[in-house]
């Protein structure tokens, strides 16, 4: 694959890799990150971590090795609470974001502020509430105001909108161009082919995709989940194994208006003897 030339001067470019399912996803991130950094001339880096911990939730531990394999700033979604740990690891650190539109008093943050080199990055996260659980706040009311306070410290602003629903993350692309630089959906685990930059500058994408296992059913092992759709009757789905789809997208952003200047999808298959 080809070496991208490094983002010019006055432009910052932003890696977002889609949910990392289970332990498959976290091995593939780990070693893929240093090297799409420097392929694609990387400057910030962010990941869907939410289904990182055998695919529900994710841990203080899985956290921080991701963090120290170069994400600056990790994003969850509805299965942020299905590790009992996170909880107070969440309240203390502000790299681990939870969806901005849970209610007043939930530990953690939806959106945090982090200086680079180039400048300053904000990262936001809501989600949706069609066919999601639990019913959060309504996130188009609750990002006008988080998206207003952001932007009086950065012009750059990148949205992680976790939805299952690809209506509700088109219209967020939508409510929110010329507002923020980027709009990522999440949740689904299959990337979708509609990148493209808004009339405003904001760069959209109907779901990243996932970091997990290719021949699984969104991560988990086929056989269980056939038997469950055939059957009706419940049954433990399992973290499938093989080779590995890392998906997502990097943004090419102008520093100084926040306008997206480029976006290109990423979806690229590791292979490990191990797995």
């Amino acid at each position: 694959m080809d070496t991208i030339k490094a983002s010019p001067a006055g432009t910052l470019r932003i890696l977002f890799l889609g949910d990392i399912f289970g332990e498959p996803g976290r091995r593939a991130v780990t070693a893929k990150l240093p090297e799409l950094k420097e392929r694609l001339g990387i400057d910030f880096i962010i990941v869907n971590g939410e289904n990182a911990a055998a695919g529900r939730g994710i841990t203080p531990k899985i956290a921080i090795g991701l963090m120290r394999a170069g994400a600056a700033v990790v994003t969850t979604g509805d299965h942020v609470w299905d590790q009992n740990e996170i909880v107070e690891y969440m309240a203390d650190e502000p790299r681990l974001l939870r969806p901005l539109n849970y209610p007043n008093g939930t530990p953690g943050q939806g959106s945090v502020v982090l200086e680079t080199e180039k400048g300053k990055v904000a990262v936001l996260q809501a989600q949706g509430r069609t066919f999601t659980n639990p019913p959060l706040e309504n996130p188009f009311l609750m990002v006008d105001q988080e998206v207003e306070k952001l932007r009086a410290e950065t012009a750059v602003i990148f949205v992680d909108f976790h939805a299952e629903a690809t209506s509700e993350k088109i219209a967020m692309g939508w409510h929110l161009d010329g507002r923020v630089s980027a709009v990522v959906g999440t949740h689904t685990h299959v990337q979708t082919a509609d990148e493209r930059i808004l009339p405003g500058g904001t760069a959209f994408l109907c779901d990243a995709g996932m970091c997990g296992p290719r021949d699984s059913v969104i991560g988990s092992q086929v056989d269980p989940v056939l038997y469950r759709f055939k059957t009706g009757r419940p049954v433990r789905y399992g973290v499938a194994q093989g080779p590995v789809m890392v998906c997502g997208a990097w943004v090419e952003v102008d520093l100084a208006t926040g306008r997206a200047l480029r976006i290109e999808r990423v979806a690229e298959v590791w292979h490990s003897e191990a797995v």
